[in-house]
């Protein structure tokens, strides 16, 4: 089987042991920019890479990053129309990226979430806020990732002054319900087709500090994870659309809230703690499905 990885970067760990798994399992398998593709919008669809025909493979895993989501999920989407299997829609892509949408799509289906609103009018800051449950808040960007663009404010009119300052700033926003009993730690459920691969606890190592990513300086260690949350993990990923997903949760009092939903997650940190070869679990994934498109 010929497989495709959509990746800026091919050093990138995880784009690696993706590429490293299928030439394992016997797969010829590219890395390919996806800057480098053109789209030519007719009938029937056609794909360029670096400006000659491009042969299409049998799969293709985007790894497409959240500053290149539009082109990301354009190409996606043309792989789709001309017939070829792939790993993450570009639907289901777009809608892990809005995270108000995805939010919204989660809670009709009754998945737990932390208290969350969308406020526009200044008028109405003081009164949203104390709808959710009053201060502390996370006050979130909706484009941001990694724990870029999440803030704790502790104090109402704190979070009031931020709120206005990032609306003056033309960006959109979330205010969510701290969930204190959190502790500074979550969980990340890898999912894969209808069941949790591998999990682990982020907790950060700074007391000051509530955003557990890994990426800022949080702390990873393998979970067994108790099955009520496996359930949403699973629940939570095939909501969206995605075959495979990174769901974070927070322990809260109600039980596992849901706090997002990530179609392209990282394999370092959960493969590196759970001993859990992910990027396997992936291929043999792709294999079972491969020509159910």
């Amino acid at each position: 089987m010929r497989i495709s990885i959509l990746s800026r970067k091919s050093e990138l760990y995880s784009t690696r042991r993706l590429l490293e798994a299928a030439e394992s399992r016997g797969h010829e398998a590219r890395v390919q920019d996806p800057f480098k593709f053109t789209i030519h919008v007719e009938n029937p669809p056609k794909l360029l890479f670096l400006s000659k025909p491009f042969p299409l493979p049998d799969a293709v895993i985007p790894r497409i990053g959240a500053s290149i989501t539009y082109f990301g999920t354009a190409l996606i989407r043309q792989f789709e129309q001309m017939g070829v299997f792939t790993l993450s829609s570009s639907r289901a892509v777009n809608a892990s990226r809005d995270k108000l949408y995805a939010l919204q799509l989660l809670s009709k289906q009754n998945i737990l979430l932390p208290k969350t609103a969308f406020v526009r009018r200044k008028s109405e800051i003081l009164k949203t806020i104390d709808e959710i449950g009053g201060a502390p808040v996370v006050i979130k960007l909706l484009e941001g990732t990694q724990g870029i663009g999440v803030v704790l404010a502790e104090r109402l009119n704190t979070a009031q002054a931020i709120i206005e300052l990032l609306h003056v700033a033309k960006q959109n926003i979330l205010v969510q319900k701290f969930v204190e009993e959190a502790k500074g730690r979550d969980i990340r459920a890898f999912v894969v087709g209808d069941r949790v691969v591998a999990a682990m606890r982020r907790v950060s190592e700074n007391p000051s500090e509530f955003r557990s990513n890994v990426h800022r300086g949080g702390r990873a260690e393998s979970i067994q994870l108790p099955k009520e949350f496996e359930e949403v993990s699973v629940r939570a990923a095939k909501t969206l659309g995605l075959k495979v997903a990174g769901v974070d949760l927070l322990e809260s009092k109600e039980g596992p809230a849901i706090i997002e939903v990530n179609s392209s997650p990282g394999l370092e940190a959960i493969e590196n703690v759970s001993g859990v070869d992910i990027a396997a679990e992936i291929i043999q994934f792709i294999e079972q499905n491969v020509g159910q498109v």
